[in-house]
């Protein structure tokens, strides 16, 4: 059939519109992403972390990922609720087609995900899930957070080869709690030093009390704990302090969950001096950081500080964002994983790699010290590990 002049004219302009700045037509349609959090509960504040971390990295992108605007879906599920995860990725990958998956601040939340992420073949970036084995449950999940035996294992190292010998390990008892006390005695009976003993602590309101009372009367060299970061970490200091284990000379050391910059305004003086290890500080130093630090407060003000849950959702758009230039813009899940194995790029925390065979993170841990900076308490780094892999796989592949 013969067109006329005026249809012709116009096939040309959208053919025009639909390649400007040289993307193909469906570059405009949304990226779907899903994003499993808490946003209600007692752990709310680490949705609000991620929200902060996505928005001000699609912000500073022009609200786009490869070229194409971004949709962010968010479920809730108010903490560690592993069946309403697996629901909620059914319905964002079968009911609202999403391309791509991220958020998974609980461990057992990401395991929930994983079988969901393998049969619908969608890449699942975890933000905070920090369990070892959560990158083995699935191969389109790759990690950007940390794990438990990643931080536990230098503070162990670092406590050795500054002459502490003997301990006692506290951690919560869950999956992330049994990593960490794995990691931690492994490390140091590896360097010879002597494990004392162990109290596992239950997740839901917990007396410390007793507890503290135990490691009194035992009298250690030093306590390693571990427990997530919220609610738990500042129970336990406040319990140590009134009890006046530090007076009786027993030295206390942790994992950066319980000192949460988002926290540690509403933690206080309890956590001065103690000595943590983790990936990230909001008083980390590298020019990347402080202007992550700047443009946050500017667009979400002082009252909520930014923390590692805030920097990894930062750097989970930016993977994403990467991986997808790599694909030319496409989401099949092969394709997405390849781009992401062994990514790597500066993050406000420093250096960072997705390791190629193992899908996780290797990064730089710090030996930080809480203190006083500017009348503010901040986790100020003065020693690294860098290059840490999570010990867990490196253990694996060395076949022990």
């Amino acid at each position: 059939m013969k067109m006329s002049k005026r249809t012709l004219i116009g096939a040309a302009l959208l053919s025009c519109i639909g390649t400007t700045f040289g993307l193909p037509a469906q570059a405009e349609e949304p990226l779907k992403i899903g994003m499993i959090a808490s946003y209600s509960g007692p752990y709310a504040d680490y949705g609000r972390q991620f929200d902060a971390g996505v928005e001000l990295y699609l912000k500073e992108h022009g609200g786009k990922i490869a070229g194409r605007p971004v949709q962010i879906i968010r479920k809730d599920t108010a903490g560690a609720a592993p069946d309403l995860a697996k629901r909620y990725a059914q319905e964002l990958v079968v009911r609202d087609k999403v391309q791509l998956l991220t958020g998974l601040d609980f461990s057992p939340n990401a395991y929930a995900v994983a079988p969901i992420a393998t049969q619908a073949k969608v890449p699942v970036l975890v933000m905070n899930a920090s369990s070892s084995a959560i990158t083995n449950s699935s191969p389109y999940i790759a990690r950007l957070s940390f794990t438990v035996q990643q931080v536990s294992d230098p503070m162990a190292r670092w406590m050795l080869e500054n002459g502490v010998k003997e301990t006692m390990i506290v951690v919560a008892d869950y999956a992330s709690g049994t990593d960490a006390y794995t990691a931690f005695k492994n490390a140091f009976e590896a360097g010879g030093g002597k494990v004392l003993g162990e109290i596992r602590t239950p997740m839901s309101n917990p007396d410390f009390s007793a507890y503290v009372q135990r490691i009194k009367d035992a009298k250690p060299e030093s306590v390693f704990f571990f427990f997530p970061s919220g609610v738990m970490p500042p129970a336990f200091l406040r319990v140590w302090k009134e009890r006046g284990l530090s007076e009786a000379g027993i030295k206390l050391f942790a994992t950066g969950e319980a000192t949460d910059d988002s926290f540690l305004d509403a933690t206080g003086d309890i956590a001065q001096d103690l000595i943590t290890s983790h990936h990230y500080s909001y008083a980390h130093p590298s020019e990347k950081n402080q202007k992550f630090i700047r443009d946050f407060e500017e667009n979400f003000g002082t009252s909520l500080r930014p923390n590692y849950f805030a920097a990894t959702a930062y750097d989970a758009m930016a993977a994403y964002d990467l991986a997808l230039a790599a694909t030319g813009g496409d989401t099949d899940g092969t394709k997405v994983m390849d781009a992401l194995a062994g990514l790597s790029f500066e993050s406000p925390r420093g250096p960072i790699q997705i390791d190629p065979e193992t899908r996780d993170i290797v990064q730089t841990v710090y030996i930080r010290k809480t203190d006083k900076v500017d009348g503010k308490l901040v986790n100020v780094e003065f020693d690294a590990y860098e290059n840490v892999k999570d010990p867990a796989k490196a253990d694996a592949a060395k076949g022990k």
